[in-house]
């Protein structure tokens, strides 16, 4: 352990003690929730070289995390900010910048609501990747119980299940995916239409490698046919178990993940391509399992990490 140290801060009440240890920063500044900060304020909590996590009982909690190369700011709510603020903290300027901007705001001991934002300041349905973070979180800050519990977001209640202790292994439905099986040429490509409670398009190409993402996919995000815009795919099947994804995901541009597109191309592969269910949908950010339940929603298992 070194020269690692476990320091306590007591305050008046039990629920004010707070605790911190290398990579643990401690902070001691409290906010009224009813008031909208300002990103600096929200940054001056995050010391981008050494702050993996800030916990705290009645405090502002803010923490940098990833899942599967996906970026995010977290911030226990409620809390207000405008698409101004959001983009600055999700710029490339500091630490290497975000892909979005995630609220989670406790409802009760089994419940949370998601809230988030793309890096340019638009509010999306749904993030995949950020659901597994939202997961982590509100486990670890005692927002719910380990075991399963319930996410609040846009497109609905959706199941979470993580025991607390494997932060490889967190589980969550994605949502119902819904295909238009007849593709629709776009730039010299078929694409498919896919709604995962958000939009994609997808098509399958012979190698994502060589695949102009950068090129193709910000002229596709907004076409006219995608009023709201829309997340690009491009998938490549490797085997009947395992398919290859990159993405370029709206508001943000090529990501190295997206949960909700892992999702839609895992079930139109399976749909299209006959590839099975579960299938390991590999990104350049790693690898997760996806698959559907007997509810009818995809599901998908990987990690959620702290940065």
């Amino acid at each position: 352990m070194g020269n690692q140290a476990i320091i306590l801060y007591y305050f008046t009440s039990i629920n004010q003690i707070a605790y911190a240890w290398q990579g643990i920063v401690l902070t001691n500044q409290t906010f009224d929730e009813e008031l909208a900060f300002d990103a600096d304020s929200i940054q001056s909590l995050i010391d981008d070289s050494r702050v993996s996590r800030v916990y705290s009982s009645n405090m502002t909690q803010v923490v940098r995390m990833q899942g599967l190369g996906n970026r995010f700011v977290v911030i226990r709510g409620p809390f207000k900010l405008d698409a101004n603020k959001i983009i600055n903290l999700c710029s490339s300027e500091v630490d290497g910048g975000a892909d979005g901007v995630l609220i989670v705001t406790p409802i009760n001991s089994f419940h949370v609501n998601m809230q988030y934002w793309n890096a340019d300041g638009s509010e999306a349905e749904m993030c995949g990747n950020g659901l597994r973070c939202v997961a982590r979180f509100a486990v670890d800050n005692g927002l719910v119980k380990p075991g399963e519990f319930i996410v609040k977001t846009k497109v609905g209640n959706l199941k979470a299940i993580w025991d607390g202790i494997d932060p490889n292994t967190i589980e969550v439905q994605v949502g119902r995916v819904k295909i238009v099986t007849a593709p629709t040429a776009l730039e010299n490509l078929q694409f498919y239409y896919v709604d995962v409670g958000n939009p994609h398009i997808v098509t399958f190409v012979d190698n994502v490698d060589k695949t102009p993402v950068t090129t193709l996919g910000p002229v596709l995000e907004v076409k006219p046919n995608f009023p709201n815009r829309t997340n690009v795919e491009f998938v490549e099947v490797l085997s009947l178990g395992k398919i290859k994804m990159r993405v370029w995901e709206r508001g943000v541009g090529e990501t190295q993940a997206c949960g909700t597109g892992m999702v839609a191309c895992a079930r139109l592969s399976h749909e299209i391509m006959k590839t099975e269910l579960p299938v390991i949908v590999q990104v350049p950010g790693g690898e997760a399992k996806v698959w559907l339940d007997n509810q009818g929603y995809c599901r998908i298992l990987g990690p959620a990490e702290y940065l």
